[in-house]
């Protein structure tokens, strides 16, 4: 692959301590090395990455939306926009219809400033029962966020996957991801990227 091929495929990568690539073992927030986390594995395959991934980052409130705008125009040219959010919004009580309305107003707020970039929005897998997840209710909150974002990108013509479809191993906390788990999420969207 060419310099020119590279700079072709450019992604923009918005999102949480997954996407940030939080190792949980560790004590002081440290990440995983860039082989371990999935956008370093999409690096590997060609792309370039723009991580904005954030520890603890939740759904961009309304207030926040003109700033991610801007910086969605700063990041140009991308050839795709992929959005992985909602689990914090769960953890801190949202519940499944408070979490999809406020990524509908991220989406079109990203479709105005994304350009020709492709908008994929991912729904993260489910969480299971761990350290940060001690109840079932929380579980299946996590679990209908996939069904919900589905019904939302359809509405707004926006691409979408599930990664709950993509075998992600989590880690003791239930919501981390395990180096498997960026293995496999890294995978799964490579075959989308790839479509």
């Amino acid at each position: 692959m060419t310099g020119n091929d590279r700079a072709l495929r450019r992604i923009l990568c918005l999102g949480d301590s997954n996407t940030y690539g939080y190792d949980p073992r560790s004590f002081w927030g440290d990440r995983y090395a860039p082989d371990v986390r999935w956008t370093g594995l999409l690096e590997r395959a060609g792309w370039a990455v723009l991580n904005r991934g954030e520890n603890g980052a939740s759904i961009p409130q309304e207030r926040e939306l003109p700033a991610v705008a801007a910086a969605l125009r700063r990041a140009q040219p991308l050839t795709a926009v992929a959005v992985m959010l909602g689990s914090n919004d769960l953890l801190q009580g949202a519940s499944v219809r408070e979490a999809a309305a406020r990524m509908e107003a991220l989406l079109c707020c990203l479709a105005g400033s994304a350009g020709s970039a492709r908008l994929l929005l991912i729904a993260p897998p489910p969480m299971v029962p761990g350290t940060w997840v001690p109840d079932r209710e929380l579980i299946d909150r996590s679990a209908q966020l996939g069904p919900a974002y589905r019904d939302l990108a359809r509405r707004l013509g926006v691409c979408f996957v599930d990664a709950g479809a993509w075998g992600v191993s989590l880690a003791f906390d239930g919501v981390h991801f395990l180096p498997e788990g960026h293995a496999a999420f890294a995978q799964g969207l490579l075959r989308e990227l790839e479509k």
